[in-house]
């Protein structure tokens, strides 16, 4: 038993243990100051950009096209400018539903005449077989139902977005991307929509309910997220299952 546990302590040594064990006793050591294009996050990144426009000189002008700095408006306009979506969606919804049926039936036929043929009928049939009543039927069905549906929502949240297209009626189509990971647990916001120039406040905001075709997502990975999902062998089993 104890030879087993010898290359167990070596693996986790080697994977890591060894810089685990140099902080016992001292708390976390900081990162070394380097250039921050150089983090992975950082990296060269494209985006959407405007087409490139020549500026025209005005002479003894207080305007210059493309100028931010003279009564500017700082809401977005072109392709790959900036604004804010804030997300404050609080959706309570509540139903139900009572189904209630009920069916009786009661069909009977008898031959007492068919062409005088029907003296013959105890010959072929079992014995005691009356003609008038060869056929009785009697049915009934009863079916209850009741379901009942109660949703509580709220996400309170604002996430950037950047401006991917110009419509030809004026309108921009927007997208956005938020990650925030904690220890082991990635949190991610996406949204992405079609929304109206006239919507934006003066402060390069607009509010979540006024994106038409709004695609709005909040979700996460890491150990909590795997801990709380039901494993691949039972959700396969949810599909094919039909019980």
């Amino acid at each position: 038993m104890r030879t087993a546990l010898v290359p167990i302590l070596l693996l986790s040594l080697g994977a890591g243990g060894c810089a685990r064990l140099a902080d016992i006793g001292s708390p976390p050591s900081l990162s070394e100051i380097s250039n921050p294009a150089m983090q992975p996050e950082a990296r060269v990144i494209s985006l959407p950009m405007p087409q490139p426009s020549m500026a025209e000189q005005i002479p003894s002008s207080l305007w210059r096209t493309g100028s931010r700095d003279f009564f500017r408006d700082p809401r977005a306009k072109a392709v790959g400018d900036l604004l804010t979506v804030v997300i404050d969606i609080s959706d309570q919804a509540q139903l139900r539903n009572s189904t209630q049926r009920g069916r009786t039936n009661n069909e009977k036929a008898g031959l007492p005449n068919f062409f005088g043929l029907e003296s013959r009928l105890p010959a072929i049939l079992p014995d005691a077989v009356d003609p008038s009543s060869l056929v009785d039927l009697d049915s009934s069905s009863t079916s209850s139902g009741n379901g009942t549906i109660q949703r509580n929502e709220r996400i309170a949240m604002r996430v950037a977005a950047v401006v991917t297209q110009v419509l030809p009626n004026g309108n921009f189509v927007i997208a956005g991307r938020q990650e925030v990971r904690v220890n082991y647990e990635l949190r991610e916001m996406r949204i992405a929509g079609v929304i109206r120039p006239e919507d934006i406040s003066n402060a390069n905001t607009i509010e979540y309910d006024k994106i038409a075709e709004a695609r709005i997502t909040y979700g996460g990975r890491g150990q909590i997220t795997d801990v709380q999902q039901p494993r691949y062998g039972q959700q396969v089993l949810d599909v094919i299952l039909p019980f």
